[in-house]
This record gives structure tokens, sequence and C-alpha cells, in this order.
């Protein structure tokens, strides 16, 4: 007898279990299944032609919703920060690589309801089927719930994991208006604003350790200013995260400096 090869759709995998993990329950369960069907779906359905028969009308509404709503909170968590800065914060937010992230950590590529090719293709992992699914998902949960619904769940899923950093790029970019959490700039712009330096920031990787999959960088960061060399380590998964570690700690021991001789 031919094996049959069962068919992943949202409805076996069960959509109570994505409900409970987003804290919402929906009244119209066809909005849910919307947005979680990606095009080559509806392609292969012969539905092509209708632009309602996939997610991407809703990715549309919830790339809006979900800049309105992180705009709306960061105003109220950085009630002091200038607009420059609340943009860069926005942007960090609002990314395709963080809400890509989100969906991964939803778990929503398990639910994806996605067309055979996609399918064979790996579409369940890709971060930017991922980072679509998650903004309408957003959009699914206006439409159902109303702004409350969708305000909860950016506060909750796009904006807490994130708020120690949006913190650290609020010390880093307001400053000296660099990239948000960017402290390798940062400290390279407060170096150059000291009339005792021309010194570079000098970053030299000490080892490396762990897997492939799982490395670990060490960084040493070393610059002379006129009251001695500064040196400090920093730690992470890639390079740019080590030196951005190491960048961090000097300068906050610049400016603690700069503190104490004022």
């Amino acid at each position: 007898m031919e094996q049959v090869t069962k068919k992943t759709k949202p409805e076996a995998n069960g959509l109570a279990s994505l409900e409970q993990a987003i804290g919402h329950t929906f009244a119209q369960r066809d909005l849910l299944e919307l947005a979680l069907t990606h095009r080559s779906l509806a392609f292969e359905a012969g539905n092509n032609g209708d632009p309602s028969a996939d997610n991407e009308q809703l990715e549309f509404l919830g790339d809006a919703v979900v800049g309105l709503m992180v705009a709306d909170a960061l105003l109220q968590h950085f009630p002091a920060c200038a607009e420059g800065t609340l943009t860069r914060l926005r942007a960090m937010l609002v990314s395709r690589k963080h809400l890509g992230e989100v969906g991964l950590r939803l778990g929503l590529g398990e639910y994806l309801r996605l067309g055979r090719g996609e399918e064979q293709s790996g579409g369940r992992k890709k971060p930017v089927l991922l980072a679509n699914a998650t903004e309408a998902l957003i959009a699914a949960l206006y439409r159902d719930g109303g702004v409350d619904a969708a305000r909860e769940f950016v506060e909750r899923e796009i904006m807490a994991p994130r708020m120690e950093e949006l913190h650290a790029a609020v010390v880093a970019g307001e400053a000296f208006g660099s990239a948000a959490g960017d402290f390798k700039t940062a400290l390279q712009e407060l170096l150059q604003s000291k009339p005792d330096t021309t010194a570079r920031a000098q970053y030299v990787v000490l080892e490396d350790r762990g897997h492939a999959h799982a490395e670990r960088f060490y960084v040493e960061l070393r610059v002379e200013v006129q009251d001695g060399p500064i040196t400090t380590h920093g730690e992470g998964a890639t390079k740019k995260a080590a030196q951005q570690r190491a960048a961090e700690a000097a300068y906050t021991l610049l400016k603690q400096q700069a503190g104490r001789a004022e």
C-alpha cells in the first residue's frame, strides 16, 4: 500500500496552543488562519489572483500597527529621549531581523500554511517568512481584539525581551547622537571629543571557544588617554558582539572619570 504523507496544517498542530502562547483566543479564528497563510499555498489552491487569500494584506496592516504601538510604548518608557533617539529605538524593534526572532521564539513556523515548494525549501525556518507572519499576526490581533490586544502583544513579545538593550542604547545614542546601541561608535565619538587624545580604540581578539555552532569570542580593547591607558574586555557570540561589550565597558569607564573630574 502506498504510504500517504500527512500534510501539516495549523489545525493539526493545534491553533489553541498558539493562542495560548500569544495570550489571546480568537473570536474570528479565520483571521488567525489567514495570518498564517503564505502566498505559496494560495497560489497552489488557484487563488493567486485574490489578494485576500494570503497573509500579505494583514502583513501590510501589521506593519503600521506595530509601528504605532512601538512608538507609543517608547514615549511612555523613554519620555526624556529626543526624537532622533526614539526613531533609532523604534528601528531596532521593528526590524525584519527582530520580528523574525519573535516569530521563531513563538514557534510560528510550526503553524505556517505553506505550499509544497515552500515547504520543501525550508520555509518554516526562513526569517523573512517568520517576520512577515509576525506582522500579519499583530494585524489579526488588532482586528479581532482591538488596540488593547495588539498593544499587549507588542509590549510583551516585541519590547520586553529587549528592554535592557534599549536602555543601553539610550546611554550610547543619546549622549552623542550615534546609532542606538552602537557603543563602538559612541566610544570613538567620545574619544574624538576629548582634546587630550587622538587615539583610536584598538580591538584584539584574545581567543574563541566552543563548537562552530556555539562559539564564544573574547576581545580586549586598548585605548590611550591622557590619564593613562584603558583596557577593557568583552565577550559575545560573535566578534562584533564581543567588541560592543568591550566598548560599552570603556565608554562607561570614561564617562565615570569625566563625571568625577567635573
